[in-house]
C-alpha cells in the first residue's frame, strides 16, 4: 500500500528530505510515532465494544460499521492519493494530513452523535491511508538493497493485521477506567509531538515535479466508496434487518450494483482505469486473492473467542486483552518466519501449508477448549498458533499476487489484495450474525424441548441451586426466583458455547477445503515468490 517511486528519484538525486543532522535511527522513531495514533484509531471500537456502544447509545452492530467505515475509507482512497502527494511538498503533506487528523480525532473526541461518528470515521481512514502510505514510503528510502521491498511490505500489512491485538492491549486499562473517549484525547496529544518535530527535522523539499489537480478521477472515488460503504452496510445489519425483507437492506444492495456496473463500465472507457480489472485475467492472482478472502474471515473468527472469554468465562477486558498478546507475539514471530522464507525465495507452497495447517490446529484444538469453567492459561498457545498462522500466510499471499501480474498493475493488485481484506472483514460479521441467530435459536430450542417442569434434570438443577440459595440465608421464595435466574444462565451459557463449538467446525471444514486446494492446485508447481519489480509504485 505504500510507494518508494515517490520519493526514491528523489533520494537518487541526492535531496534530502530530512535535514543532515538528524539521524537515520531519529527519522524512523519519528514517522513510527506518528503511525501508532493512526493505527490504534484503525479498530479502536473494537477495544471495547460495549463501552463503546454504551458511550454512543447504540448497538454492538452501530459499532461494527464504525470500523467499516474506516476500512472502507482507507481502502477507497488508496489510489487517489497519489494525486495529492504530487501536488503538495512532503512536508505540506504531513503537516497538512496530521492537522486534519488532529482535527477528526477531536471531533470524535468531543461528540457522541454516530450521525457524526460515521462520517468522521471514513474520512479517517482516507487520512490513515495517506499517512501511512507517505510515512512507511520514507521509512524505507535508506533501504536501496533488493531485500528492501520485501522488508517493506513485511512491515507495513504485518502492522496491519497487528492492530486488533495491539489497540487492545493498549487502550483496554485507559476504556475500563475512564470513558470511552478518553482514548481519542490520548490521539490528540500523541500527535502534536510528531507534528512539532516533523516541522523541525524536515526540509521543504519537493521530491516530484507538481501535478495539478486537474482530471482528477474522483467520480471512480465516489462510485468505489459507495460500493465498499453499501457493503459493509449490508454484511453489518443485513441479518438484524431479516435482509431483502427489509427495504433499506433491499435499496442498499441494488444500490451496491448499479454503482459496481456503472463502476466497471467507466474503468473499461478510461484510458487510465482508477483500478486495472486486467489483473483479474490472472489466475494466480485470482486464487492469491481467494486466499486472502479466506485468511480473513478466520481472522476475525477469533472474535467469538473473545466473546467466550468475557461472556462464559467472565473476564473483564483486561484479561482478554492480555490473554491475546500472545496472540500478537505469534503474529510478530509468524511475520518474521514468512519475511525470511520470501527473501529467500521459498516455493510458496512451503509457506502456505504450515501457516493453514496451524489455522486449521487453532479451530480443532479451541472446539475442545469450549466449556464454562477453563483455565485461562489452556488459551496461550492456540492464540499464539494462530497469529503464527496469520503472520506466515498474510504477506506471502500478497507479495504472491503482486508478482503474478505486471510491474506496471501491480499497485492495482496491491489495492484489490487489500480490497479483499475488507470483504473477509464483511463476510466473516455477516456469517457470524447469520450464524449466531440460527444456531443460538437452534440450541435454545433444542434446551427448551427438554427444561420442562417435568424434567428431572431441570428439577434436580433447580433444587440444588435452591438449596444452596437458602444455606445463604435468602427466603424460600428468593431462592426459587434465584434457582430459575440462574438455570437460565446456564442455559445462555450452553448456548453461547454450542454456537461457538459449530462456527469453529465450519471454520475448520472450510479450512480443509483450503488445505486441499493449495494442494491440488496445479500451478503452484515450483512457484517461488518474490517481488519482480524494483520499486514499489503507486496505483
Amino acid at each position: 500500500m505504500f510507494t518508494f517511486q515517490k520519493n526514491s528519484s528523489a533520494m537518487d538525486r541526492g535531496i534530502p528530505i530530512f535535514r543532515r543532522w538528524v539521524p537515520g535511527w531519529a527519522i524512523k522513531i519519528i514517522l513510527f510515532s506518528l503511525i501508532l495514533p493512526t493505527l490504534v484509531l484503525f479498530f479502536l471500537p473494537f477495544g471495547n465494544i460495549n463501552a463503546a456502544a454504551g458511550y454512543y447509545g447504540s448497538e454492538p452492530a452501530d459499532i461494527q460499521f464504525a470500523v467499516a467505515l474506516f476500512y472502507a475509507g482507507y481502502i477507497a482512497f488508496y489510489s487517489l492519493e497519489r494525486r495529492f502527494f504530487n501536488f503538495l511538498a512532503a512536508k505540506e503533506y504531513f503537516i497538512i494530513f496530521t492537522m486534519l487528523e488532529l482535527l477528526t480525532t477531536l471531533v470524535c473526541y468531543l461528540t457522541n452523535d454516530l450521525y457524526i461518528l460515521f462520517p468522521i470515521r471514513f474520512f479517517q481512514g482516507m487520512l490513515f491511508s495517506s499517512t501511512v502510505n507517505l510515512s512507511l514510503s520514507l521509512m524505507f528510502t535508506r533501504l536501496h538493497s533488493e531485500r528492501a521491498r520485501e522488508i517493506s511490505f513485511s512491515v507495513f500489512f504485518g502492522m496491519l493485521i497487528c492492530i486488533l491485538p495491539f489497540t487492545n492491549l493498549v487502550t483496554a486499562d485507559l476504556i475500563d477506567s475512564y470513558n470511552f473517549n478518553l482514548v481519542y484525547k490520548g490521539a490528540l496529544f500523541s500527535y502534536l509531538p510528531c507534528l512539532c518535530l516533523i516541522m523541525l527535522c524536515m526540509n521543504n523539499v519537493r521530491l516530484n515535479a507538481r501535478f495539478h489537480l486537474y482530471k482528477l478521477d474522483w467520480q471512480s472515488f465516489v462510485f468505489w466508496s459507495i460500493m465498499l460503504t453499501l457493503l459493509g452496510y449490508i454484511s453489518i445489519y443485513g441479518q438484524e434487518y431479516y435482509w431483502l425483507d427489509d427495504a433499506r437492506i433491499y435499496y442498499s444492495v441494488a444500490a451496491m450494483i448499479v454503482s459496481t456496473l456503472i463502476y466497471i463500465v467507466r474503468q473499461r472507457g478510461l484510458k487510465r482505469p482508477y483500478l486495472h480489472l486486467g489483473i483479474f485475467r490472472f489466475r494466480n492472482f485470482k486464487f492469491a486473492a481467494f486466499l486472502i478472502l479466506i485468511l480473513y474471515i478466520c481472522r476475525f473468527a477469533v472474535n467469538i473467542t473473545n466473546s467466550f472469554f468475557t461472556g462464559v468465562l467472565k473476564l473483564d477486558p483486561i484479561h482478554v486483552s492480555y490473554i491475546n498478546s500472545c496472540n500478537l507475539g505469534g503474529l510478530i514471530i509468524g511475520i518474521i518466519i514468512s519475511g525470511a522464507m520470501i527473501l529467500q525465495k521459498k516455493n510458496i507452497r512451503f509457506i502456505w501449508f504450515p501457516g493453514f495447517i496451524l489455522l486449521l490446529a487453532f479451530h480443532v484444538i479451541m472446539f475442545f477448549l469450549f466449556a464454562t469453567e477453563a483455565n485461562e492459561k489452556n488459551f496461550y498457545a492456540p492464540l499464539f498458533m494462530q497469529g503464527i498462522g496469520v503472520g506466515m500466510i498474510m504477506v506471502p499471499t500478497i507479495v504472491y499476487a503482486i508478482s503474478a501480474v505486471p510491474v506496471a498493475i501491480g499497485p492495482s493488485a496491491t489495492s484489490i489484495c487489500s480490497t479483499m481484506g475488507y470483504v473477509g472483514f464483511c463476510v466473516s460479521a455477516a456469517i457470524i450474525n447469520f450464524c449466531e441467530l440460527y444456531e443460538k435459536s437452534r440450541h435454545y430450542n433444542a434446551f427448551q424441548d427438554h427444561l420442562t417442569k417435568v424434567d428431572r434434570f431441570a428439577l434436580h438443577a433447580l433444587a440444588t441451586r435452591g438449596t444452596e440459595l437458602l444455606s445463604k440465608g435468602l427466603s424460600l421464595k428468593q431462592a426459587s426466583k434465584g434457582a430459575n435466574k440462574q438455570l437460565v444462565g446456564a442455559v445462555n451459557q450452553q448456548i453461547q458455547i454450542r454456537f461457538a463449538m459449530d462456527y469453529y467446525e465450519m471454520m475448520s471444514m472450510m479450512l480443509v477445503a483450503t488445505l486441499l486446494l493449495i494442494a491440488l492446485f496445479p500451478y503452484l508447481n515450483r512457484t517461488a515468490v518474490y517481488l519482480r519489480s524494483r520499486r514499489l509504485v503507486p496505483a
